[in-house]
């Protein structure tokens, strides 16, 4: 990156070019005097570019990283092998540097990027139609909502309990203005309570929206509530582990309306818990009220293959009162590196690395239900994820398991203050049978 410095001349010139005689005047002219709060900032005294570089690393190095620590981490980030070949192209100059394709004629490259990423979304989800991606799982599952409202005519969504926390939330900030009925439908033994579920449901209800696997790692009944849901005329609004679709059903099997989901396991590093990738697809009866982008194929003039941005209903593209969405944008970037990886993958690698994880995670949960003091919450179907009980508070344990350079799981009283004796472990495909067994091990010492 090249350095450009501003000297005290260049300021002078600037500031007479606005016709202002200091920054300070500058400030006055935009800012009301009662909002400046002015604070000396206590620098340190200035050092030479290699000093500073030096001192970056050593701040850098205070970090744990799943490099030099086991990982079991999840609740909506986890630790997935990302194949090499996805840095090695998503670095080329032209993917990471592509403006939003506004001009079809010279952005090709890019719209058939986001053309093939909605294909696979599509084939992955067994559903009919896929935008060209959303911010994050919890933003796609708002809109889905909003969706919803929009094609029943109705605006009241039914929130399962196990919906992620932060989903929820996301959920509840869009939708506060907008004259929606927010109800959430409680759990029973780590799942969706479909008796408590029965009855919410009314002629009023829009949609339900139900995380499969849950945020607790279990699977739902997704075949018998479709039905409970489609026979109350409401749509079912699916949130989806994109890895779980190798071994589970999609879906498109079951009859879903919209599925929503967060991709980020689909090669994208977890990095500080972003940038994410937020999974959008649909039936094809309701391709008109997707909100964000969609890119088709077309032919020109010459009968030549060619991508185009389509449907765009946003107040950016149509009169503001028929936006479905105010999405401005998608995580193009996120969006290839996703389907760089599932076409590494492929089908089989798919099927491969979900088996590999829920063989894996049952290995742990066998381990765990041999310890003391330590015992699965739920005997339940999962996938990756599983929620355990222990007779100490989870941070302590979580605290203990760091000394031993583990990262033991994600405690739920982040979440829930009553849930302080519970914790939410992932394993991948990535934790070896040794890195496991050392889990195991580190447990047993510390309960």
């Amino acid at each position: 990156m090249h350095y450009l410095p501003l000297t005290p001349q260049d300021e002078q010139e600037i500031l007479k070019k606005l016709g202002v005689s200091s920054f300070q005047e500058l400030l006055d002219a935009i800012i009301p005097k009662e909002l400046q709060h002015h604070q000396k900032i206590q620098l340190p005294p200035a050092v030479s570019e290699h000093e500073i570089r030096n001192i970056l690393k050593q701040l850098a190095g205070k970090n744990l990283t799943s490099t030099d620590h086991i990982t079991f981490l999840g609740a909506g980030i986890y630790d997935h092998y990302i194949p090499s070949i996805v840095d090695t192209i998503i670095s080329r100059s032209e993917f990471y540097t592509a403006y939003t394709p506004y001009q079809a004629e010279v952005s090709q490259g890019t719209l058939q990027s986001i053309f093939e990423y909605q294909t696979v979304i599509c084939e992955l989800t067994g559903m009919d139609v896929a935008n060209a991606s959303m911010y994050d799982g919890g933003s796609a599952l708002a809109e889905a909502c909003h969706m919803a409202n929009d094609i029943t005519g109705k605006a009241k969504v039914i929130l399962s309990e196990l919906i992620h926390p932060f989903y929820q939330q996301v959920v509840k900030t869009y939708t506060q203005e907008c004259c929606v009925e927010l109800v959430q439908c409680p759990s029973k033994n780590g799942l969706t309570d479909l008796n408590a579920l029965k009855d919410l449901l009314d002629n009023e209800t829009s949609c339900i929206c139900i995380q499969h696997p849950n945020f607790y790692g279990f699977l739902e009944a997704m075949p018998d509530i479709e039905k409970m849901v489609h026979d109350r005329g409401a749509l079912l609004v699916s949130v989806v582990d994109p890895l779980s679709l190798g071994v589970v059903k999609p879906p498109g099997e079951y009859n879903a309306d919209i599925v929503v989901g967060e991709g980020q396991a689909m090669g994208i590093p977890q990095s500080f818990g972003g940038p994410l990738l937020g999974i959008f697809a649909a039936k094809m009866d309701y391709v008109r009220k997707l909100p964000g982008r969609i890119v088709g194929e077309t032919t020109d003039i010459d009968g030549k293959r060619g991508y185009v941005l389509t449907l765009q209903t946003r107040e950016q593209h149509i009169r503001r009162e028929k936006a479905t969405s105010n999405i401005c944008t998608n995580e193009a970037l996120c969006a290839l590196s996703s389907l760089i990886y599932l076409c590494s993958l492929g089908k089989q690698g798919m099927v491969d690395v979900a088996n590999l994880c829920v063989s894996k995670s049952h290995y742990l949960y066998d381990k765990i239900k041999e310890l003391k003091h330590i015992k699965p919450a739920y005997e339940q179907e999962f996938f990756k994820e599983f929620i355990v009980e222990t007779e100490k508070p989870t941070h302590e344990v979580i605290d203990k398991l760091l000394e031993y350079k583990i990262f033991g799981g994600v405690p739920l009283s982040m979440f829930d203050e009553k849930l302080k004796h519970y914790m939410l472990i992932a394993v991948t495909e990535k934790r070896s049978k040794e890195e496991i067994d050392t889990y195991i091990d580190s447990l047993a010492k510390i309960l």
